[in-house]
C-alpha cells in the first residue's frame, strides 16, 4: 500500500474485520477521513491488533488517529492480554469509604488503560464518562463514577491525569449529561425534561470543573425538552451557547455515532452530518453503516479551518511509546496493574459472598 500525504479530515469511520480490505484502504485514504474507531470485532489478540494499527498508520502522513471505546467495566473492547479495568461506578463506591485509595486507583486505571492501548498502536479512547448516576439510565449505569458531580470531577481528574502520563488525550461524554434520561439512545431518542437550572447545577459541573483538562467532548443524543427541541449533538444552544460560551470549552467536539437511533429524527445520514457540523461538532462518527459513510463522502462539503486543525492537535498522542514488552519493564506501570488487580480480586470476592446468600 502506498502512503499518501494528506491532512486529517473530520470523519470518524470503522472497519469490518481484523485486517484491512482494499475497499477500506481506499476509504481510509479519503481526505474527509481523520480517525478510525475500532470495536471488539476488530480484535483477536495483541499481535493481530498491533499489525492492524501499523497498517492503518502506514496509509497516510500524518497518520490517521486510531480510537476506541475502552472505558473499563462493561465497555472494554479489548480483553485478552489487557488488564481488566474495573467499572467507574466501583471506583465511586470505593470513594465513599476510602477517598484517597479511590483517587489513586482512578489514576492507575487511566495510566494502565492508555498505556496498554498505546503499546498496541491505539492512539485515543473515548473516556471518561462524566454522566451522573441517577440510577435510571440502563445505557449509562455502572459507567458513571457517582451521583455527586463533585466526586465525578475528582475521580475523572485523576483518570485523565493517568491517561496524560501515557501521552493520551481524553473525551468527556455525554454532554450535558445522559444519566437522567432512562431511554437508550442506541435504540431510541431519550428525553430529559428537567429545567436548564437543574442541569447546570448538576450534570454540567464536571465539565466546568475539568476545564482545560478536557481535550475533547462528545454530546449526548438526548433531547432536553425545556431547553431545545433538538438533541444536544445537533443543538447550537448546547454546543455553542452552553459548552463553548458559558463553560469556555476550547477543545474538539465529537458527535456521538450518527447511525444511532437517537439521531434518526434529524433525517437521513447526510442531513444528520450537516446538522451536526452546523451545530458545532468538529468531527462526526458514523459506525456500522458503510453505505451511510459513502453518502456523506459524496455529499458533504466540509471546509477546513485553522481552528479545526488546532483543536485536532489537542487529541493527538504525545511522544513515542514502548512496545508491550517494553511496557512490562516500567515500574510505575507494573505497580498500577498490581493495584487494579488487587481491587478486582476484592470486587470478585464481594460478588461471590453476596451470591452465596
Amino acid at each position: 500500500m502506498e502512503k499518501v500525504d494528506r491532512p486529517l479530515g473530520p470523519l470518524v469511520v470503522d472497519i469490518a474485520g481484523t485486517e484491512l480490505t482494499d475497499e477500506e484502504i481506499k476509504l481510509l485514504q479519503h481526505p474527509m477521513v481523520g480517525m478510525v474507531i475500532l470495536f471488539t470485532r476488530n480484535f483477536e489478540n495483541i499481535d493481530q491488533l498491533h499489525n492492524l494499527t501499523h497498517d492503518i498508520h502506514a496509509l497516510r502522513n500524518p497518520p490517521l488517529i486510531i480510537g476506541v471505546d475502552h472505558e473499563g467495566g462493561r465497555i472494554q473492547r479489548f480483553r485478552e492480554g489487557f488488564t481488566r479495568i474495573p467499572s467507574m461506578n466501583s471506583l465511586g463506591r470505593l470513594y465513599d469509604k476510602e477517598p484517597q485509595r479511590a483517587h489513586s486507583l482512578a489514576a492507575a486505571c487511566g495510566l494502565v488503560m492508555a498505556a496498554e492501548l498505546r503499546a498496541c498502536g491505539v492512539d485515543f479512547t473515548f473516556a471518561p464518562c462524566l454522566d451522573l448516576d441517577y440510577g435510571q439510565s440502563a445505557v449509562i449505569g455502572t459507567r458513571s463514577f457517582h451521583r455527586n458531580p463533585r466526586v465525578v470531577s475528582i475521580l475523572a481528574t485523576a483518570l485523565i491525569g493517568g491517561m496524560s502520563q501515557a501521552g493520551m488525550a481524553c473525551c468527556g461524554k455525554h454532554f450535558p449529561g445522559h444519566g437522567y434520561a432512562s431511554a437508550d439512545s442506541h435504540v431510541e431518542l431519550p428525553v430529559d425534561d428537567r429545567p436548564l437550572s437543574d442541569i447546570r447545577s448538576n450534570d454540567e459541573v464536571p465539565y466546568k470543573s475539568l476545564g482545560v483538562l478536557l481535550t475533547s467532548v462528545m454530546p449526548a443524543h438526548v433531547t432536553y425538552s425545556q431547553v431545545d427541541s433538538a438533541p444536544a449533538g445537533f443543538s447550537k444552544k448546547w454546543l455553542q451557547e452552553e459548552l463553548r460560551t458559558r463553560l469556555g470549552f476550547t477543545g474538539l467536539i465529537f458527535s456521538d455515532d450518527l447511525s444511532m437511533k437517537g439521531a434518526a429524527e434529524i433525517g437521513e445520514i447526510t442531513a444528520r452530518s450537516d446538522a451536526a457540523f452546523a451545530a458545532g461538532c468538529d468531527m462526526i462518527l458514523i459506525c456500522n453503516d458503510p453505505d451511510g459513510v459513502q453518502q456523506v463522502l459524496a455529499n458533504q462539503r466540509w471546509i477546513r479551518t485553522k481552528l479545526f486543525d488546532e483543536r485536532l492537535a489537542r487529541i493527538l498522542p504525545r511522544g513515542k511509546f514502548p512496545s508491550r514488552d517494553g511496557l512490562e519493564l516500567n515500574a510505575n506501570y507494573k505497580t498500577c496493574v498490581e493495584m487494579i488487580e488487587a481491587f478486582n480480586a476484592e470486587l470478585n470476592q464481594k460478588a461471590e459472598t453476596a451470591a452465596a446468600f
